[in-house]
């Protein structure tokens, strides 16, 4: 069954390699094609798959030097104001990239895109990532908890996180809820952080997919996962969240201030009542302003 499972994952991945979606030709297709053959199963819940040498080593390197010397302390998100805070529970240091920043970067994206299937636009800008001894991230979830982030584009429906390093020790990425379909058989080469669930090894240009929320898109849980501690070396990683919805055009609603719709579906959604009756998504407040202004026509000009 599992030869079936994997072969059925080749063809899709084939089809959609020849095939494209229209976003993504829209955008450019990707220079490098995606190697079905590179790409392995880790895991149904959460669904979880790993592609070897994703990046090529310069192209790992292009994004250290982007980064390097723009790095901040990483921040985690609160629960309940949805704002970015500082925690002990990350410490690692990260920055973000701009949308297509340069050729290499659009390059990756539209890869990104055809390997899982979801628009370029859907997804935020790069974030890198940068671990040194000792640190680490503790289990956390991608999925949005609060109101004012899942409004961003959606819940965030997957994650690919690109080794941009090889770590000597410790730094794997762990799932402690995984129902692991590989068994691992580990030796003291693991560190301890590894041992607490399904975990993956970072290697320089392997990208590892997780799938955040079910087929029915309702949030896994088993999708939990945590940056074990750097024992030795230290590790460069990239991460890329993609939403349920387009990310891009939340974007540039927000940033503008325009009174427009940040959604094609907002004048069926306001003929249909929604303006009333889901007021925090389509009018939202003066600080915070929803998505479907225009078509509610609550536009102050």
């Amino acid at each position: 069954m599992d030869c079936w499972i994997f072969l059925g994952l080749l063809l899709l991945i084939s089809i959609h390699c020849c095939l494209g979606s229209a976003e993504i030709m829209k955008r450019g297709t990707p220079s490098v094609p995606l190697d079905p053959t590179r790409v392995t199963q880790l895991s149904w819940h959460p669904r979880a798959f790993i592609y070897k040498g994703f990046l090529s080593s310069e192209e790992c390197d292009h994004l250290i030097t982007l980064a390097k010397d723009k790095l901040e302390k990483s921040m985690v998100t609160d629960d309940e104001t949805g704002e970015s805070i500082e925690g002990e529970e990350r410490t690692s240091s990260g920055m973000f990239l701009q949308k297509a920043q340069d050729d290499v970067v659009a390059d990756m994206e539209a890869r990104i895109a055809a390997w899982t299937f979801l628009p370029v636009e859907n997804g935020e800008s790069l974030q890198i990532l940068h671990y040194e001894h000792g640190q680490k991230y503790d289990p956390h979830l991608d999925y949005f908890v609060d109101d004012a982030n899942e409004m961003m584009g959606g819940h965030r429906i997957a994650t690919v996180l690109m080794y941009l390093s090889e770590v000597e020790s410790g730094g794997e990425t762990v799932f402690p809820n995984s129902k692991g379909k590989l068994t691992q058989l580990k030796d003291e080469s693991w560190s301890d952080c590894a041992k607490n669930g399904y975990a993956v090894k970072p290697r320089k240009g392997d990208a590892l997919l997780f799938f955040d929320l079910h087929l029915d898109a309702t949030p896994d849980p088993d999708s939990l996962h945590g940056s074990c501690p750097v024992i030795k070396g230290e590790k460069w990683s990239a991460t890329k969240w993609i939403h349920v919805r387009s990310f891009d055009a939340v974007m540039r609603h927000s940033e503008n201030g325009d009174c427009v719709d940040g959604n094609e579906d907002c004048p069926i959604w306001a003929s249909t009542g929604e303006c009333e009756k889901n007021p925090a998504y389509m009018v939202g407040s003066e600080d915070d302003p929803g998505l479907c202004l225009k078509s509610c026509k609550v536009c102050s000009s």
